[in-house]
């Protein structure tokens, strides 16, 4: 048995449009056009499910959400926005909407959300609970207690019940990662796959086949059929990491995909449809790359649907030493360690530092005070020598503490010796060349730990390799 839909669109066409495809899928619509009628219709008839668009001519659809949630807080209603109003919807999500749609949304994303809709009306699952991961302060991989991330979690709570995109911003170390993985599982598809791909750090020729898949024969090395990210991540979310990386021409095909999807295979005729949410990540401002030319703009506005901005762990000093000693109770298992707390001048010295490189920076000292020392308490002298010397000459300085803390992260011997008369001369380009090429051979090789270092993308020095070797 379907339960009854409530439809209020003020515009006679979309209104048929909505009520055809859900009639076709057996659903039962009685559809309105004005708040008065919208208000009497669920007065007799008690809806669970209502399709609402804000702007109506008769009043604020907000106001109406509220009504019709505190008459059945059980209701799930799914906002119809438009592009421009985008605030205004998610906005609804924090007042207790179920989803929201932006307008022009396809067949497949409407159906999408009524299914998601009569889902969880009908089920017995608890509610969510503030500490996703059972520890005090966490959430779903996340570790803190301050009313920043508190507020990530309710919003990540919020929006995981919703098929729109997520694009999650923040500095590199923040855990845009883990905050992809944690919409995933409080979302309705946490038993499907969640398939994340990095986009800096594979070559833009193999990217393509990467996200899409490819047909055996394609091209020069194609041996086998390949199932892309987007096919494997049906019935799923798709994690594009660094997505202001993706190269241009690849991201008109992505466009394509986010507006009709479907995929089309690198050799294939025919394209498929597949069924995945998609959540996105970047260090960089993504609206800056837009002026720069380096990402469009319309597949900005597709992707930028519910923005998530992860605070940097300096604007939530209250949680590093929860993160601390976390990580330290973790690391001291793995490794076999006595480790039980911190001295409290290591207390202070933690607490007074920047953090430059987030909580990815914070762990790495943690892990290395464990792998190399051993006792019951960490003392200043088992610190790394670069958090103690920011603090002690500089007063915690972020610069340093962020030259230190990158170096760190990379293997090889000492720092290359520096002769600034030798450069006098040479081309800008030139030295630009050298300086990459000394910085991957002083990593062994690793263009991951080389681009960390510098502060770039890897897939910035793949483009600049190949640049070199074809001129």
């Amino acid at each position: 048995m379907t339960l009854p839909i409530l439809l209020i669109e003020d515009t006679p066409s979309l209104a048929m449009v909505y009520e055809t495809v859900l009639r076709k899928a057996g659903h039962d619509i009685v559809s309105v056009t004005t708040i008065a009628d919208a208000r009497a219709r669920f007065a007799n008839n008690g809806f669970k499910i209502v399709l609402l668009d804000l702007l109506l001519p008769d009043g604020d659809g907000t106001e109406l959400m509220a009504e019709f949630i505190e008459s059945e807080p059980e209701i799930k209603i799914i906002v119809i926005t438009a592009n421009g109003s985008i605030n205004r919807a998610v906005e609804a999500m924090r007042l207790g909407s179920f989803d929201f749609l932006v307008k022009p949304f396809d067949e497949i994303r409407l159906l999408s959300a009524i299914d998601n809709a009569v889902k969880a009306l009908h089920s017995d699952d608890a509610p969510l609970p503030v500490s996703g991961d059972g520890k005090p302060g966490g959430f779903e991989g996340f570790i803190g207690s301050s009313e920043e991330m508190q507020q990530i979690y309710r919003m990540v709570r919020n929006i995981g019940r919703s098929t729109a995109t997520v694009f999650v911003t923040g500095e590199s170390g923040t855990g845009k990662d883990v905050c992809a993985q944690a919409i995933h599982n409080v979302s309705s598809r946490a038993s499907g796959p969640f398939i994340p791909l990095n986009c800096g750090a594979i070559p833009r020729d193999l990217l393509e086949s990467e996200v899409f898949g490819h047909l055996k024969g394609s091209f020069t090395g194609a041996i086998a059929n390949k199932k892309g990210a987007a096919a494997a991540a049906h019935g799923g979310t798709l994690f594009l990491d660094e997505i202001c990386e993706m190269d241009l021409a690849l991201q008109t095909k992505l466009l394509r995909f986010l507006q009709t999807s479907t995929i089309q295979p690198v050799g294939a005729t025919k394209p498929q449809m597949v069924d995945v949410r998609i959540v996105c990540a970047t260090n960089r401002d993504p609206l800056a790359e837009v002026r720069a030319g380096r990402f469009r703009e319309d597949l900005y506005y597709r992707l930028h649907v519910v923005p998530i901005h992860l605070p940097p762990l300096r604007d939530r000093p209250s949680d590093i030493m929860e993160i601390a000693e976390s990580m330290l109770k973790k690391f001291s298992d793995e490794e076999g360690k006595n480790f039980e707390g911190f001295s409290q001048e290591v207390i202070d010295i933690l607490t007074a530092c920047d953090w430059p490189g987030n909580v990815r920076q914070l762990m790495n000292v943690i892990r290395n005070v464990v792998v190399l020392n051993d006792g019951r308490v960490v003392l200043p002298e088992m610190l790394p020598s670069e958090i103690t010397l920011s603090r002690s000459e500089n007063g915690g300085s972020a610069d340093k503490a962020r030259s230190s803390g990158s170096r760190n992260n990379v293997v090889g011997g000492g720092p290359p010796p520096t002769n600034l008369a030798a450069f006098i001369g040479t081309p800008l380009a030139q030295l630009e060349r050298d300086f990459i090429e000394a910085t991957i051979e002083f990593c062994d090789g690793s263009i991951t730990q080389a681009a960390r270092l510098l502060d770039v993308s890897p897939s910035t020095l793949y483009r600049k390799k190949d640049s070199w070797e074809n001129n």
